[in-house]
């Protein structure tokens, strides 16, 4: 297959994150007008001009996609990156999409983590949470992975302490919880398939380089 024939895939995580990865590839020329049909029942999404083709996913489906080579690009939160461990390469942060994840819990619960006792934690990203207690404060913990509200952990002594994602912390400081540790910052990123790198890496260091400049 020349490459000109050849579609680009994207799969972009769903809801806020697709929304401003698209108005943000429109600012360097990438449209896709059929996406903005609200009824639309389709999945995958075509710019026969551009050679284009996108489809939105489960945020922690993105890296997925993007390792087996069902998508070549994909954009999704620095947590799912980290959480899912995929084989991907991390071309770009886009700078959107900014939290960070953290150690929380009641304020109580600052003693606990200081003196490496052995304790609970509740949450949505036990991968994250393992790697951090266990490899960078090498301590030992016991943890829950939970769906939904992981707030809910410390005050139905679940848990000692929660490790979540904290955007402004109103959510924690509602529930008497407050930030004890933070792990690390996180935003949008750009992964591309190891091998669609190679591939395509003229289509794909164009569009990487123009989002850079936009950035």
């Amino acid at each position: 297959m020349n490459e000109e024939s050849r579609y680009l895939t994207f799969a972009l995580g769903k809801g806020r994150l697709a929304k401003t990865t698209l108005s943000l590839f429109e600012k360097i020329g990438i449209t896709c007008e059929e996406m903005k049909d609200k009824d639309s029942r389709k999945l995958i999404f075509v710019n026969e001009d551009l050679k284009l083709r996108f489809f939105l996913a489960k945020g922690p489906d993105v890296p997925t996609y993007v390792e087996y080579g069902a998508a070549d690009i994909g954009v999704v939160g620095k947590d799912t990156l980290l959480e899912e461990g995929r084989r991907v390469y991390e071309v770009l942060d886009l700078g959107f999409g900014k939290c960070r994840m953290c150690v929380c819990g009641p304020g109580s619960a600052r003693e606990l983590l200081k003196h490496h006792e052995r304790i609970r934690v509740a949450s949505k990203y036990p991968n994250i949470a393992k790697d951090y207690f266990y490899n960078k404060k090498h301590q030992t913990v016991d943890i829950i992975k939970l769906n939904g509200s992981v707030e809910l952990g410390p005050i139905v002594k679940l848990s000692d302490v929660i490790v979540d994602i904290v955007e402004t912390g109103s959510t924690l400081r509602e529930n008497g919880l407050e930030v004890l540790e933070e792990i690390c910052p996180l935003s949008a990123r750009m992964i591309v398939n190891q091998v669609s790198m190679q591939m395509e890496s003229e289509r794909i260091k164009k569009l990487i380089n123009s989002l850079r400049a936009y950035i």
